[in-house]
């Protein structure tokens, strides 16, 4: 376990983050940021992700005792489109058919804020993810699994979406929705663990 020297904050709801989080053994609490994830003109996918993560991490501080706090935010591109998350099952099935056969890129914008300091590291990191081609029975029955509705793209590669994988180059962890190695690293350099 790496020892925490001051309280961190995972400003994020996000099971799949919490499990990430907690395989680094990192000691941590959760506290849900509320912010607009609305894209702003002319940004581009880093800008939006970091500028996003920052906003759930400075939101939660605002409201809650600790000194370190981690946000992120996860989108989905692929040929110039950023894909959130899905509004329904129309719109999964469109981001999954515009996937299929194709590669996509993902990227998790961070920030560790250190509230103590007022200090920030923020960050973006890709990872390109190919999907195989997907016939149309494929998909409309992993969107009956309910699975798409809270992922960015519409899947979520460490679950039933993993077989549409056949390669990626770059972050596992980011894929799936926090680039570990990065964060451990951000939290080393503010002083958070040891």
């Amino acid at each position: 376990m790496m020892q925490a020297k001051s309280n961190i904050i995972l400003a994020s709801a996000s099971p799949r983050r919490v499990e990430l989080l907690s395989s680094a053994g990192i000691e941590f609490e959760v506290v849900a940021g509320d912010v607009d994830e609305g894209l702003l003109s002319g940004e581009t996918p880093e800008d939006h992700v970091v500028r996003l993560a920052r906003a759930k991490a400075e939101d939660v501080a605002r409201k809650s005792g600790g000194r370190f706090y981690i946000g992120a935010d996860t989108i989905v591109v692929c040929e110039g489109e950023i894909m959130g998350k899905p509004k329904d099952s129309a719109d999964a099935e469109r981001m999954l058919n515009k996937l299929s056969g194709i590669p996509h890129e993902v990227v998790t914008g961070f920030a560790v804020y250190d509230k103590e300091r007022d200090g920030v590291i923020t960050d973006a990191v890709r990872t390109r993810v190919y999907f195989k081609h997907l016939r149309d029975e494929e998909i409309r029955a992993y969107i009956a699994t309910g699975c798409p509705f809270d992922k960015a793209g519409a899947y979520a590669i460490q679950g039933g979406a993993a077989y549409m994988v056949q390669k990626i180059e770059g972050s596992y962890s980011n894929v799936v929705g926090l680039p570990l190695c990065e964060v451990v690293d951000a939290l080393r350099r503010m002083g958070a663990i040891e």
